[in-house]
């Protein structure tokens, strides 16, 4: 809420305490609610000065511009060139002489305008930094007229309220009563210990009617409407409201318009309470109807869009028709336009949770809505309305009928809390003695009782946050001072800090895909129901749970898989014209099982698309392919030393998968994840170009055994390298090959490369070559021809006996 430091002074002497603004919100952003900024409209701008318009012609090179003569001081006029459509002579004016600076640190120069010498300019308000929302309507078109009394020559800022200062403070929603004048001063003379004359007006019931004879309430469920009231006035004028109050609005963020709306608006940021005009002439009927509507209802609102009802909203009807959304906004068919003369005015406290519901669906969120989602104090109800009618009376010449028509009236309930002196000081953590209690609840107006340790105390309905024990605690803390609450280190057992295993093992896998060239990723685990089902390490037919209230029909059910959600970065990058995307995303699944609640699973997965590596001058590097995706999973499981048997087995059946370039992952006989191609057409959905995947099962990683991490010396000895080329059938394969190598190469095989790899015309049918270099080492000594020879020639026998290869 925007609070004037002008208007706080009013109702608390502020200045006489040498209380400043920014000292005043420092304080309330440590002891009540967050603080947005202290500022004054006047900050940035300077010679801004009230100018008479004494001479306004054509000018003579334009069909649009004008020539003013204006005067700036009681001895000085000069000529502003001005392009306002109402500029007029015989007004005084906003006047921004040469060297000034306006909104957005605009400086004005002197110069020539068509010819013409301008010694300034004349302003608009949205030109010395009003918003558009703020500045009244009917200077939308042109420049600002001041009041008649303004002095020429004077600055403009005391005429407009830019003097003033304004606390922006962020109300959190159990402070509703925050959102008032009348709760800031409560709370601002609690703070501070000072006395407060808030001051308030009763209207004169001065028309020779009763109100309950022009009209009737009815409140269909006094759960919607706990307090519906209201005030007819009659032989209301609508006319501009005077300066002050307009000012007092504009500072608050809130657009003058008439009278009779800025009178509402005023005793909202006045009392907190949102009050509704209605133009009495235009009700269908005189009798008010507060209810539900009928669902697919249409009505009209102020802004001129046609709204559709649910059943579960709370309307404002006359004749069976809506003419009002309770607690949102008022109707088009019921305005209070220029031709009212009688007003039916309601005060109201609505249903919470409806308002917020009705207000989210709508899109329809008001400085009204916000005040009845957050709470209204009973207490000023009937007060708000009576000063509305006063000010209606005192500023539209309106006659007051008598008495309020009462649709329902909730009784003003106030709260009895006991403390105990000792309890207080046990949660926290100091040494108050009970009249130092007693004497904080003073300060905040609640009455307290007494007896021995206990304190009962009494909390008025104006502070509806407060219901417990607890609430009271706070109040204590906060008014004696958080800085004075002494520091106490907590007590604790003192242990070795350190991460967990998993948590190890987790950022241990973050490091090795960072490290080959992969980013993290980090998608939304909610997507759709068709999404969600894809891509599964273990395929099911069991359906992903669902949230019963989705943010949107994209993210509705909880991910089985980590790939839906990384093609979906991948085809926003793709969107976005780049081409190369190399994602890792480390997260949990939601696997069902049976049971209400699914399993969470933790789960890597990574994807490939374009080029891993940027060409250069010297080389060219290929697009991704599966061996590229493959490695990096090799890689992995090597870093993480899972002392298993790790297989790569073809899958031909997964739907999501390209049928001759995916491969499942096993760790000895379990299932861990898979790699390879997406599928072309589940590519084409998804809108991206040809991509590679990988999904690990991270739980059983986790629970696999490891190997033992050790160093060993790098061989000084002289390494020997046998090549051997195999024509094989073309079901063998490399994995095959190689496995067999290693269980049979001998202690002294140090690595086993397939450097080549032939299918063609100059081979049999169904056979392939292919081609390894074989390394033999020994760490302790110079190996010999002959041990070479003897383990090399084991293996050719091996190839040969069990896989039927032939040597070439």
């Amino acid at each position: 809420m925007k609070v004037s430091y002008d208007w706080l002074n009013q109702y608390i002497d502020l200045k006489a305490n040498h209380i400043t603004p920014a000292a005043l919100g420092e304080k309330l952003a440590r002891t009540s609610v967050d603080l947005n900024g202290v500022s004054s409209p006047s900050d940035g701008l300077k010679k801004l000065v009230v100018g008479y318009v004494k001479e306004c012609v054509a000018h003579p090179n334009s069909d649009h511009l004008h020539l003013c003569q204006v005067q700036i001081s009681p001895d000085e006029t000069t000529q502003i060139v001005c392009g306002a459509p109402n500029v007029q002579a015989g007004k005084k004016v906003i006047v921004a002489l040469p060297g000034a600076r306006v909104a957005d640190n605009v400086k004005i120069r002197r110069g020539k305008i068509r010819g013409e010498e301008s010694d300034g300019m004349l302003c608009a308000l949205q030109e010395i930094g009003f918003s558009n929302s703020i500045a009244p309507q009917d200077y939308d078109e042109g420049i600002y007229f001041l009041p008649d009394d303004a002095k020429v020559g004077d600055s403009v800022f005391p005429y407009l309220g830019m003097d003033d200062t304004i606390v922006d403070t962020d109300v959190t929603p159990n402070r509703g009563d925050m959102l008032s004048m009348y709760g800031n001063v409560n709370d601002i003379a609690a703070i501070y210990d000072l006395p407060k004359h808030f001051s308030t007006h009763e209207c004169t019931e001065d028309a020779d009617d009763q109100a309950k004879d022009k009209i009737k309430v009815h409140v269909d469920d006094e759960k919607i409407a706990p307090t519906y009231t209201m005030r007819v006035i009659e032989n209301v004028k609508i006319k501009p409201s005077p300066m002050w109050m307009q000012i007092r609005l504009w500072n608050s963020g809130v657009r003058p318009k008439n009278n009779v709306v800025d009178v509402t608006n005023y005793i909202l940021l006045k009392y907190g309470q949102p009050l509704h005009s209605f133009d009495y002439d235009k009700l269908p009927v005189k009798e008010i109807h507060v209810q539900h509507p009928a669902e697919g209802t249409k009505m009209t609102t102020l802004d001129g869009e046609e709204r559709t009802l649910k059943a579960n909203d709370i309307v404002i009807a006359s004749d069976g028709k809506p003419i009002a959304l309770a607690g949102t906004m008022g109707g088009e068919s019921t305005a209070v336009d220029d031709d009212t003369t009688t007003v039916a005015l309601e005060s109201a406290i609505f249903d919470p949770v409806m308002v917020r519901k009705q207000a989210r669906r709508l899109d329809l969120h008001s400085e009204s809505s916000m005040r009845f989602e957050r709470g209204i104090n009973p207490e000023t109800v009937e007060q708000a309305l009576n000063e509305a009618a006063y000010w209606l009376q005192q500023l539209g010449g309106g006659k007051v009928t008598k008495g309020i028509v009462v649709g329902s009236q909730a009784p003003v309930k106030s709260k009895k809390i006991t403390i105990s002196k000792a309890r207080v000081n046990f949660v926290l953590g100091t040494d108050l003695k009970t009249e130092q209690i007693t004497d904080i609840m003073r300060r905040l107006d609640f009455p307290t009782k007494t007896v021995d340790d206990k304190i009962e105390v009494t909390v008025p309905a104006r502070r509806w946050d407060i219901s417990i024990p607890a609430d009271l605690n706070e109040e204590i803390a906060r008014l004696y001072g958080y800085e004075q609450i002494p520091s106490t280190l907590p007590t604790m057992t003192r242990t070795v800090g350190g991460f967990t295993p998993r948590q190890k093992f987790l950022r241990a896998s973050r490091r090795v895909m960072e490290g080959v060239g992969l980013n993290q990723a980090i998608s939304y685990s909610l997507t759709t129901v068709a999404k969600a089902k894809q891509f599964q390490i273990q395929p099911s037919d069991r359906e992903p749970m669902q949230v019963d209230y989705p943010m949107s029909s994209e993210h509705v059910a909880t991910r089985m898989s980590i790939i839906s959600g990384l093609l979906n970065d991948v085809a926003y990058n793709i969107a976005h014209k780049v081409q190369n995307v190399a994602l890792y995303e480390m997260g949990r699944v939601f696997l069902p099982n049976g049971d209400p609640r699914p399993v969470e699973h933790e789960h890597l997965a990574g994807v490939l698309t374009g080029q891993l590596t940027a060409d250069n001058w010297h080389t060219k590097t290929k697009p991704v392919d599966f061996f590229q995706m493959k490695g990096i999973v090799e890689q992995y499981l090597d870093n993480i030393a899972v002392a298993g048997k790790v297989t790569y087995v073809a899958n031909h059946d997964r739907a999501e998968m390209h049928p001759g370039r995916t491969a499942d992952i096993y760790l000895d006989d379990q299932l861990v994840g898979f790699v390879g191609q997406v599928h072309p057409s589940v590519a084409k959905d998804y809108r991206i170009p040809e991509t590679y995947v990988f999904e690990l099962n991270l739980e059983a990683l986790l629970d696999a055994d490891k190997r033992s991490r050790h160093y060993e010396h790098i061989s000084k000895y002289p390494s020997i390298t046998r090549d051997i080329a195999l024509l094989v059938d073309n079901t063998v394969t490399n994995q095959q090959v190689v496995d067999l190598m290693t269980q049979h190469g001998g202690a002294f095989l140090k690595d086993i490369h397939l450097f080549d790899v032939y299918e063609g015309v100059h081979l049999p049918k169904g056979k392939k070559s292919l081609a390894y270099t074989l390394t033999y080492q020994d760490n302790k000594t110079t190996l010999k021809e002959e041990q070479v020879n003897a383990a090399f020639e084991k293996i050719e026998k091996r190839l040969q006996d069990d896989l039927g290869a032939e040597i070439r």
